[in-house]
C-alpha cells in the first residue's frame, strides 16, 4: 500500500479545484489519514485562502503546510499563471513530524525570527516563505551557525496581487506574513539541488576581493580577465554569456570535482576593475565562469537525478517534493524541452515516485555542499525513500 500521493487540478472554481486535488492525493494511501499534507495553489487571495483550509478538511491531514504561489506542481505536470491548486500527502510512520510558524519581531539589535522549534536530531526543514516579510536569506544563512547541518529545502511563496497576496498555511490556519515549514526526523530523505548551469572557461583564483567585488583573477583585474575567457569561448557559448553570465564559486577547495554555489554577476565596478557578485567572495576561492541554457539545464538535473539512482541502487522514491524557479518552466525550457512539465516530469521518471507535487518559486532553498542557501533558477528537490 502507497504511503505517498499527489494530486493536481485546474479551473476558476479553487474551492472544487481543491477537493479534487486532495481526493487524488489521498486515493492511493488506503483510508489512511496522511501525517503531512503540503498544499500549493494559485488564483485570487480570498479563493485561494478557502482551497487551502478545504484541501485539509477533505484530508484531516495530522500535520499541513502550504502557500500560494505562481504556478503549482503534481503529478508529472507543471502549470503556470492559471487558477489551480496541487496536493503532496505523506503517511509517515515512525517520523516526527513538528510543523511551525516565523514570524519577524522587532529587536534592539534589529529583528529576531521567532518561532522556530529547538532543534533537536532533525534531518530536515522543509520552509515556505513570504519574500515582502520574511527575509529568507538573512535566515538560512543565520540557520547555517545555528542549526549546523540541518539542511533547509523549500521556496519563496507568492499572490497573484504582489505584496501582501501572499498566503502561508500551517495546521489548518492561514496566514499572510512570515514563513511556514515542517521539521522532519526520522524520515530517510535525501536532497537534490539543480543549478541549472554549465562551466565553460579554466577554474581561477580570487586574488583580490572586497565584499561582493571580485577586483582580481588570477592576479589579473577580473573584469579584463573575464573578457580574456569570453572572447575565447565559442560563438554559442558566448552568445548564451551576454542573456546572462553566472559565477560558480568553489564550496571545497580542495575537491578533485568541484561542488560551485553559482551567483549571477551582476555588473562591473568601474573604479577597480572588478566584478560585481550576488554573494560574498573570499580571497583566495576558486572560481569559474557559468553559463544557463535549457540544455545546460536539463543535463544537470538529470545528472544529479541519475546520481541519486546509483547512491539508492537504483531503489525508487516513495514522494518528493519540487521547487523550480519559476524563470524555469515554460520560460526557460519552452515547448521543445516541455515548459512547464519539464522539471516535474523529469522528477518523476527518474525517481519513479508515486506522489510528487510543489511549486514554482521566486527564489528556492536548498543546501550546496553541505551548506544552505537561497537559490534562483534552481530546481530544489526533497526525496522521500519508499
Amino acid at each position: 500500500m502507497a504511503r505517498f500521493g499527489d494530486g493536481l487540478a485546474a479551473g476558476s472554481d479553487l474551492l472544487a479545484a481543491a477537493e479534487q486535488a486532495t481526493a487524488q492525493a489521498v486515493e492511493t494511501l488506503g483510508g489512511r489519514v496522511p501525517d503531512l499534507l503540503c498544499v500549493f495553489a494559485t488564483g485570487p487571495p480570498e479563493e485561494v485562502q478557502e482551497a487551502l483550509l478545504r484541501a485539509v478538511q477533505v484530508s484531516a491531514a495530522v500535520s499541513s503546510i502550504g502557500c500560494t504561489a505562481g504556478g503549482v506542481i503534481g503529478g508529472g505536470r507543471g502549470l503556470e499563471d492559471q487558477p489551480a491548486v496541487s496536493v503532496f500527502a505523506a503517511v509517515l510512520p515512525e517520523v516526527r513530524v513538528r510543523s511551525f510558524h516565523l514570524e519577524v519581531m522587532r529587536a534592539e539589535a534589529g529583528a529576531a525570527v521567532v518561532g522556530m522549534p529547538e532543534h533537536e536530531d532533525d534531518e530536515v526543514a522543509v520552509l515556505l516563505a513570504d519574500p515582502y516579510s520574511f527575509p529568507a536569506d538573512g535566515f538560512v544563512s543565520q540557520a547555517n551557525l545555528a542549526l549546523p547541518g540541518l539542511p533547509v529545502v523549500g521556496g519563496l511563496a507568492s499572490g497573484v496581487r504582489g505584496a501582501g497576496a501572499t498566503r502561508l498555511l500551517v495546521d489548518g490556519r492561514v496566514v499572510d506574513r512570515g514563513a511556514v515549514g515542517v521539521l522532519l526526523r526520522g524520515a530517510g530523505v535525501r536532497t537534490i539541488v539543480s543549478q541549472g548551469c554549465r562551466p565553460v572557461g579554466p577554474a581561477m583564483t580570487v586574488t583580490a576581493a572586497s565584499g561582493n567585488v571580485v577586483r582580481e583573477l588570477a592576479g589579473v583585474p577580473a573584469r579584463q580577465r573575464v573578457e580574456q575567457v569570453l572572447s575565447e569561448l565559442l560563438p554559442a557559448d558566448q552568445a548564451l554569456a551576454s542573456t546572462g553570465l553566472q559565477l560558480g564559486i568553489a564550496m571545497d577547495e580542495y575537491a578533485e570535482d568541484h561542488d560551485f554555489l553559482v551567483r549571477a554577476i551582476l555588473g562591473a565596478d568601474p573604479e577597480t576593475g572588478g566584478i560585481v557578485v550576488g554573494d560574498l567572495v573570499e580571497v583566495g576561492r576558486t572560481v569559474r565562469l557559468q553559463v544557463r541554457d535549457a540544455d545546460a539545464a536539463d543535463a544537470d538535473l538529470r545528472a544529479l537525478l541519475a546520481g541519486y539512482r546509483r547512491d539508492t541502487r537504483d531503489a525508487p522514491a516513495g514522494g518528493a517534493l519540487l521547487f523550480s524557479c519559476n524563470g524555469r518552466g515554460e520560460h526557460l525550457f519552452g515547448s521543445a524541452h516541455g515548459g512547464a512539465d519539464h522539471d516535474p516530469s523529469l522528477v518523476r521518471a527518474e525517481l519513479a515516485a508515486l506522489g510528487l507535487a510543489g511549486f514554482f518559486a521566486g527564489g528556492e532553498l536548498g543546501p550546496v555542499a553541505g551548506r544552505n542557501h537561497l537559490h534562483g533558477f534552481t530546481a530544489s528537490v526533497l526525496a522521500f525513500p519508499c
